[in-house]
């Protein structure tokens, strides 16, 4: 490897698995959690997850830094204005993994809604029917989308796809969109039957849907999580399900990861999986490299292909 080879920098243990792409473009690659001088001195490019939090602090140590690259959808662990302040360009995976997304997000909506984990849960224990009676159909039920990028667009076409109603909110609007938007997130709760959160989460909105929203939803709706476990009050979430205040819920990311199994022992009406909503055989390598042309292409001063 030439000694002029620009350095890039993993920023978690989660990205090692990627040494040997990154290696084979002919960069030079450092660990963030193992940093010489000399290392913080060379570093131009970080590579990471979104949800690897890099704080200011830490970025203000790598004076040659000029571009973080999420290899993910979501990047809530960067401060994507404090980089922008300081000319360091932030990309993400767009679009790479919507659709594997919202097939989950639909999985956890029918698992949940038609008592599908539940019934399996009782064949093994020799239950059969117990606790399974019948269950409103999913066509004509009332779905409100919150966020409507790639994910939030991938989801109203299955649930339109199932007959059912689609409204949708986020905080722009989007005249080509074509579902209707709610003029509030509040609103949109108060309509729907089952709330589907696929917004991408910043310091903003953080717990956007609080106890209020989920009162909204009400004891027999339903409140799918796909985006990022911040974007719940995870606390009055579960206080919400056991007192009967929301009638299920169903996720795949949640506030701490991985999240403590005590924690959701006696909680009731659930479908919990270990976000892996976007994490399919297809999906995992087309985000790699679109986060490896995203760094190519600023070495090479060209635009990157998926900017925040």
């Amino acid at each position: 490897m030439s000694q002029d080879a620009p350095t890039v920098m993993i920023s978690s243990q989660r990205m090692v698995p990627m040494l040997g792409r990154l290696e084979d473009q002919g960069w030079r690659v450092v660990h963030a959690w193992d940093l010489s001088d000399a290392d913080r001195q060379a570093v131009r490019a970080c590579i990471g997850a979104g949800d690897d939090v890099m704080k200011p602090e830490f970025l203000a140590t790598l004076p040659n830094l000029t571009l973080v690259a999420c290899v993910s959808a979501g990047y809530d662990g960067v401060d994507v204005d404090w980089c922008r302040a300081r000319g360091i360009e932030v990309t993400h995976a767009k679009g790479v993994n919507a659709d594997d997304v919202a097939d989950h997000a639909v999985g956890l909506m029918i698992a949940g809604w038609r008592n599908i984990a539940l019934g399996d849960r009782n064949v093994r224990a020799g239950l059969w029917r117990e606790g399974t009676g019948a269950r409103p159909s999913l066509k004509g039920r009332k779905v409100g989308v919150v966020g409507l990028g790639h994910i939030g667009a991938a989801i109203t076409e299955r649930c339109t796809a199932f007959g059912m109603e689609v409204n949708w909110w986020g905080p722009r609007p989007k005249p080509e969109a074509k579902w209707p938007r709610a003029g509030s997130l509040l609103a949109l709760a108060e309509w729907c039957d089952i709330l589907m959160v696929a917004s991408a989460a910043n310091a903003e909105n953080r717990h956007m849907i609080d106890k209020a929203v989920i009162e909204a939803v009400g004891p027999r709706g339903m409140i799918i999580n796909v985006g990022r476990g911040s974007l719940i009050d995870e606390d009055a979430l579960i206080a919400a399900l056991k007192d009967k205040r929301l009638g299920r819920a169903g996720l795949d990311v949640f506030e701490e990861e991985p999240t403590p199994a005590e924690r959701w022992a006696d909680v009731p009406g659930t479908v919990l999986t270990p976000h892996m909503g976007g994490g399919t055989v297809e999906s995992l390598p087309a985000m790699v490299a679109q986060a490896i042309e995203n760094v190519r292409r600023h070495f090479a001063g060209e635009p990157p292909l998926s900017p925040v």
